[in-house]
């Protein structure tokens, strides 16, 4: 779908604007905090970490409760909470005020890899590598230290392990994407998997990915479903026919993670070849040269206004990177305008609107 861009973009260096150092492991999950002046960070470390998006200097303590690695966060839609998922099994809800656990989900029996909020934040959805998405119901349930058994719903996927899950916008449907089968040296068969988020049941199996399906995003509309895995590939899927529509084969490793920008006109994806990249939604084409790394990078999320992108890194360390600024060299400052009211937006889960 994409044609090459000029040899002139590739070879331009592109800088971050603030980088934020501390973690002392992997850095698994990056967001903007309300008001923009703050991002949360999650590690393999087993803590989550806030931080001053100006200074690049950390606001307070770590946040930790256990040991267990903290492998993904996602911000509530009020911007008062945050969930995460741990190496442990354990889902975890945050109250940003307090920093402390205010409830606490278990249920699942290996660790969990992607949390997504339902858009009324009644909801949040979990992704384990026992197979299964749950969701949990956010309001009902005892406080800590209790244990709370809040489960809404299990779904057994069939999927070997469950990588990433995501509500359709209405909450209506899931989709989850993972390893069909067990581990082997050569790649695995995988799948996007579509349910019925009252019923439990397959509604589609979407196939073309040839190695695990690593991230899912759904456009605000419904109308498109985009997924990025360990085949290099990001493929972008009709969710009126459940056809794929275009494949984005820049990367040359694993695609962990993505993110639409605000105004459903820029994706982010972030990958195990040291970079993250802006594409243009509109046309498929990767937007400037790649944002390089000093090691294989996990995350990507857009700021409230699209004009910054937060990446998490194997090097420990997070990185803001100014979006505006790429844009403009590369003669595409419209793509941060305000699109006609029909246009899409990312839901809110493991990335941040």
């Amino acid at each position: 779908m994409a044609s090459p861009i000029s040899k002139k973009k590739e070879t331009s260096v592109i800088t971050h604007r603030q980088k934020f150092e501390g973690h002392t492991e992997s850095v698994y999950g990056a967001i903007h905090l309300p008001g923009g002046q703050r991002i949360i960070t999650c590690s393999s470390d087993g803590s989550l970490r806030v931080w001053n998006s100006k200074t690049g200097k950390q606001i307070g303590e770590d946040w930790r409760d256990g040991d267990s690695a903290v492998w993904s966060i996602a911000l509530s839609p009020d911007g008062k909470k945050v969930v995460s998922g741990s190496g442990n099994g354990a889902v975890r809800l945050w109250d940003i005020d307090t920093c402390k656990v205010i409830k606490k989900w278990t249920g699942h029996t290996q660790g969990v890899e992607s949390v997504c909020w339902s858009r009324d934040g009644q909801r949040v959805l979990s992704g384990s590598w026992d197979g299964s998405a749950r969701q949990w119901d956010v309001e009902n349930g005892e406080t800590m230290p209790e244990p709370i058994e809040t489960i809404l719903a299990s779904i057994e996927t069939g999927h070997e392990y469950v990588y990433a899950v995501v509500y359709s916008p209405d909450t209506t449907l899931i989709a989850t994407g993972g390893q069909d089968g067990p581990w082997a040296e050569e790649p695995t068969e995988a799948s996007v998997k579509i349910w019925d988020a009252e019923t439990g049941k397959l509604v589609a199996t979407l196939k073309g990915h040839t190695d695990i399906v690593r991230c899912l995003a759904w456009t605000k509309d419904g109308k498109t479903l985009i997924s990025g895995s360990s085949d290099c590939s990001i493929r972008i899927w009709n969710t009126t026919n459940w056809k794929q529509t275009a494949v984005l084969d820049e990367h040359t490793s694993v695609v962990y993670g993505i993110a639409i920008s605000p105004n459903g006109r820029i994706l982010a994806s972030a990958s195990w070849d040291n970079t993250a990249r802006l594409w243009n939604l509109e046309n498929g084409q990767p937007i400037s040269s790649p944002i390089q790394h000093t090691d294989e990078v996990n995350c990507v999320s857009f700021s409230a206004g699209g004009k910054q992108l937060a990446t998490g890194c194997d090097d420990k360390n997070a990185y803001i990177w100014d979006v505006a600024a790429i844009l403009r060299e590369a003669g595409l400052d419209d793509l941060l305008s305000d699109p006609q009211a029909n246009k899409s937006a990312l839901h809110v889960c493991d990335t941040l609107i």
